[in-house]
């Protein structure tokens, strides 16, 4: 049997709204249309020929509508409300953390900007700003589209709805706490785990629940198969929660503050082992679920190669953990351990291009659609970014490309060419999907905002990442170059003098993301304003 037809791709087939499933659903069918007869006759005396001739918003209408909703929520029916719930915390986060992200540009241009607040410093805004876009954003975006994704391909809903809508809550304080202790200094130090032993104990037990409603959810499938995508979903959550747990593994002295159990050069690898793996599993492994979904729903088509898909899938997971190291070249750690570090992320390129490869085909024979499906331009794009990304990294973590780009703006645009470029690209995607679907409408609000978010999005990211790079280049040139007598040639500052330009290049990159990104925030509120609940429901019902 064909790998290719899975549970997702049984889903491409349109489903009927009123696919009856039970003697009692037939038997409200029957009760429907005697009530359709009994209510066009009272729709005739009040001077309409039929019900469906009815003025809008009129009685008639109204009861339709209510008859309709009644039998649309007899069968068992998806989970959407924490998926609702998840999408509007997604664009929240999104246009908070993005902002943040472009106050702190502004700050490197204008330092001004600082405020002489010790709240409004770079150094405490810089770790809010990545925690919100993570945590916040990107976080709540694989909330929504793991929970949307597994019940469809599990035919199934999701598993426990209060335990469901404890994960929402739960993972919300967890941004709350970030955003009012990182300002205040609250801090672990550690990138990408700044939060402090309270919050992250917090944010653990949110998570384990989150496994629960999942894997559950995954055990109780309909199906016999699990789709790719799921499996991706997977590794993502159980992964996370070990480097979470061995990161924060602390010592506490108060409620805001520890210190780590480990110290030294063994510190610092727990750290990029975390650091490096939280990019790879965190911003990589739960987005190529995403990928496999949202990609194949939106061409219409099936995986181009289901069984490339799970090549992809062990070889990513049994590779991405090893190559953290990288980060630390140069540094105290052993050499040993740096050049396992190269070594692992040279060969990471495979399954990184496989992947990316696998997305890109599954469009053979519909990139004509390309030309009309915004939403579809956003799904492509991720893919080239990621495959561009993913070139990048291993070439950074050669070590003689590393002795220039280590430390530099290089890193910046390399890491934000992931963020923009892959993460928030493929997010953007797979929200413009969802929204109509569990908001109970056709399509967006505005395709044309749709293209318009697309371009900004782009321009954005293209300005940001290329004025990185050529301050990066630029940094690590003017520090390496020394005079004949082996005194610098150029001090710090006027490095810092020669990177202006590209500072204000970046912040009007942000400038552009940014925009684009509250677009969206208005296209999704004007959709979400004519929401169609009966609509909703149908579209909920399992088949």
């Amino acid at each position: 049997m064909d790998l290719r037809r899975s549970a997702l791709q049984t889903h491409l087939k349109p489903k009927k709204p009123y696919q009856s499933t039970a003697d009692g659903r037939r038997h409200a069918l029957h009760l429907i249309r005697i009530n359709r007869v009994f209510l066009s006759l009272f729709c005739f005396r009040q001077g309409f020929y039929s019900a469906s001739h009815a003025r809008p918003g009129g009685l008639a209408r109204l009861c339709m509508d209510e008859l309709t909703m009644s039998t649309a929520t007899i069968g068992q029916a998806y989970n959407y409300k924490v998926v609702r719930q998840f999408i509007v915390a997604t664009i929240v986060w999104g246009v908070v953390g993005m902002a943040m992200g472009v106050f702190i540009a502004s700050q490197l241009v204008w330092p001004e900007m600082n405020l002489d607040l010790p709240w409004t410093t770079f150094g405490r805004l810089r770790p809010l700003h990545t925690s919100l876009v993570i945590f916040g954003f990107a976080g709540s975006a694989q909330f929504a589209a793991s929970y949307y994704a597994v019940q469809r391909t599990c035919q199934v809903r999701l598993y426990s709805d209060k335990l469901a809508a404890f994960t929402f809550w739960g993972w919300q304080s967890v941004i709350v706490v970030m955003l009012i202790t990182l300002p205040l200094g609250y801090t672990t130090t550690k990138e990408y785990a700044e939060i402090e032993f309270s919050g992250a104990v917090w944010m653990t037990v949110v998570w384990v629940a989150y496994a629960v409603v999942f894997f559950t959810t995954v055990v109780q499938r309909k199906t016999k198969h699990i789709y790719v995508g799921n499996w991706f979903f997977g590794a993502f959550i159980v992964v996370i929660a070990m480097l979470h747990v061995v990161n924060h593994l602390s010592n506490p002295v108060g409620w805001f503050k520890s210190y780590p159990v480990y110290s030294g050069a063994t510190d610092a690898m727990v750290q990029w082992w975390y650091g490096h793996n939280a990019v790879g599993f965190f911003l990589t492994t739960g987005f190529l679920g995403m990928m496999y979904y949202f990609v194949p729903k939106q061409v219409g088509r099936p995986v181009y190669s289901y069984r490339l898909s799970i090549v992809h899938f062990w070889a990513l997971i049994t590779l991405y953990i090893w190559a953290g190291p990288h980060h630390l070249h140069y540094t105290a750690l052993p050499d040993w351990a740096q050049s396992l570090g190269m070594a692992m992320s040279l060969i990471l390129l495979a399954p990184s291009w496989g992947g990316m490869i696998n997305g890109m085909m599954t469009l053979s024979g519909a990139w004509h659609k390309l030309r009309t499906d915004p939403i579809l331009r956003f799904l492509v794009l991720s893919l080239a970014f990621y495959g561009m990304s993913t070139f990048e990294g291993p070439m950074m973590a050669i070590k003689t490309v590393n002795a220039l780009s280590h430390y530099t703006d290089w890193t910046i645009g390399h890491v934000h060419a992931g963020a923009l470029g892959w993460v928030a690209m493929i997010t953007f995607g797979a929200i413009y999907h969802m929204v109509p679907k569990v908001f109970g409408r056709e399509q967006m609000f505005s395709t044309p905002l749709i293209n318009l978010h697309f371009w900004l999005a782009t321009i954005g990211t293209v300005l940001y990442i290329a004025s990185m790079w050529v301050n990066g280049i630029t940094q690590g040139l003017m520090w390496r170059a020394i005079n004949d007598d082996g005194t610098l040639t150029y001090s710090f500052v006027e490095a810092l003098q020669a990177s202006h330009p590209g500072f204000v290049v970046r912040f009007a990159g942000g400038v552009f993301f940014l925009s684009g990104m509250l677009l969206m925030a208005y296209n999704c509120w004007r959709t979400v304003r004519v929401a169609d609940v009966v609509m909703a429901e149908r579209e909920a019902q399992i088949a």
